[in-house]
């Protein structure tokens, strides 16, 4: 099974041109907040164009759930943890290389870099010949790395670096110090007499007393002076220090690219897998979902927003899941409820479950089945700009019609709160057009509205209703149910923010 990379299976699917720009909905889902915190911690491998590009294929989607699952296996994620932090280290190695000044100790330093490289390969092979995988990723990659290990350049290459670190380990010399000038020569098997004068010493000491010793820096910066007697040592043992010039020169391009990448690119799996066992031992529940590209009929139990729990989480409060589904010809969910419901977190959770999906990652919940879209299109209520000219109406329907004009039946739109700077008449007529192209295209969509008209316009509308404390219609539940839209909760809710219950106006009578 020939190995190409472990985020895409086929040399075709894998991204042309890395992008830099998230794509335009990240603001409107939070989703730039939950990659933000899914990279944390891992800049150094430039993870985010992994997350800004989405698999258009349900087989690329199951390699990954493939390697995710297997990285479940808590001792394959230690061992490539530990691959990860040899290859971490041997980049820092390579870093001060490059900043050190004297030509050997820049030398010593990549020797000990790619040391640790041919360390970190044999180890991995060992540790994934002991692991039973089952993904098609890794079984590749197992047999593309040992295939790599056995290799006559790799072998050479192992085989060379441990004769020179041995070599440079025997190199022993003696420094002859008389007033400001030093002799080097190769040590000859004098006696050590140091151990003898503390003992004899030793005797004479009466408390403590101070310490006139010299002591000699733990760090790699070298001055002018050892600089040198580094060089006098390079010419008494000129064969040892000539292979490594020929050693660094030759193996400049040691690093294969292969496996190089496949260190970046495992940190995808690496990061979300962790960012996960956060929300996992807050008790949330995550699953590999069923995709289709076919398919609308959509669910998730027990779901939640990703950025929003991830904010609660830190703060040790609790977080609200919620359920979803569609079934037959149902598309559309209109979403109605009091302010501050829970109405547009649900818009979101419903965007940021599919497109997770869509980059092969398990998302929130116990159970789920969702669809591959081709794109994503958000409108979300945004401040009015007034550097364009346009009213806020008019700003809304002209985005309205972009995305209307460009979205297809493989698409999904949510929508948030559009039409609240007109009448209420208006925005009736105006919800029933656009309602009416959504139905049109049979997309799937998430439409957050205030008119209860829109959720009985069809049969592929579905009525969901954010809902409040019975007792006291003031306290949200954070719950999105699915039933008949009443507008009652919404007009409680509005009441109370204007004073006009019924208890607010018997008070006010009285006074």
């Amino acid at each position: 099974m020939a190995f190409h990379s472990i985020l895409f299976e086929r040399t075709e699917n894998r991204i042309k041109t890395e992008t830099v720009e998230a794509p335009v909905f990240f603001l409107d889902l939070n989703l730039d907040q939950v990659i933000d915190a899914i990279v944390a911690g891992k800049q150094e491998y430039n993870l985010k164009p992994f997350f800004y590009t989405s698999l258009g294929d349900i087989d690329a989607i199951k390699y990954r759930h493939e390697i995710m699952q297997d990285l479940e296996n808590e001792v394959l994620f230690g061992n490539i943890k530990l691959f990860s932090e040899k290859m971490h280290a041997m980049r820092a190695h390579l870093t001060l290389a490059e900043k050190l000044y004297y030509k050997y100790q820049k030398e010593r330093m990549f020797l000990d870099a790619i040391s640790i490289y041919c360390d970190a390969v044999n180890c991995l092979v060992h540790d994934l010949s002991l692991v039973d995988l089952k993904s098609r990723g890794f079984l590749a990659f197992r047999a593309y790395l040992a295939s790599h290990a056995e290799s006559n350049p790799f072998t050479s290459l192992l085989a060379e670096s441990k004769k020179l670190i041995d070599d440079l380990l025997s190199v022993k010399y003696c420094l002859l110090i008389k007033g400001d000038s030093i002799k080097v020569r190769k040590y000859e098997s004098e006696i050590d007499y140091s151990a003898e004068v503390e003992e004899t010493f030793e005797k004479f000491k009466q408390g403590a007393v101070e310490d006139y010793r010299a002591e000699f820096s733990d760090g790699l910066a070298m001055n002018h002076v050892e600089a040198r007697v580094l060089d006098f040592v390079a010419h008494l043992y000129p064969d040892i220090f000539s292979s490594l010039d020929d050693y660094c020169a030759k193996n400049a391009n040691y690093l294969h690219e292969t496996i190089s990448v496949f260190d970046r690119e495992i940190q995808f799996y690496i990061a979300y897998l962790e960012f996960v066992a956060k929300f996992r031992r807050a008790g949330l529940k995550f699953c590999y979902p069923q995709i289709s590209n076919e398919c609308k009929e959509v669910f998730d139990f027990e779901g939640f927003d990703l950025a929003l729990a991830h904010k609660l989480i830190n703060e040790n409060s609790s977080v609200v899941c919620n359920d979803f589904y569609l079934k037959d010809k149902e598309r559309i969910f209109v979403v109605s409820g009091p302010n501050q419901g829970g109405k547009t977190t649900f818009a979101r959770t419903f965007g940021q479950l599919h497109y997770m999906a869509s980059l092969g990652c398990p998302v929130p919940g116990r159970e789920a089945r969702l669809f591959l879209f081709d794109r994503v299109f958000t409108h979300f209520e945004k401040e009015e700009k007034i550097n364009n000219l346009r009213g806020k109406l008019q700003d809304d329907l002209v985005r309205i019609y972009d995305i209307l004009n460009q979205a297809t039946p493989k698409s999904i739109i949510l929508m948030n709160e559009i039409l609240t700077s007109t009448t209420l008449k208006d925005a009736v007529f105006l919800g029933k057009k656009v309602m009416g192209k959504i139905i049109q295209l049979d997309l799937l969509c998430v439409f957050v509205t205030f008119i209860d008209e829109l959720t009985s316009l069809s049969e592929k509308n579905v009525s969901m209703v954010s809902t409040v404390v019975p007792e006291n219609p003031a306290l949200r539940t954070y719950k999105i149910v699915r039933r008949p839209a009443d507008g009652l909760a919404y007009a409680l809710s509005i009441a109370e923010k204007y004073r006009l219950t019924y208890d607010y106006l018997k008070e006010r009578l009285k006074s």
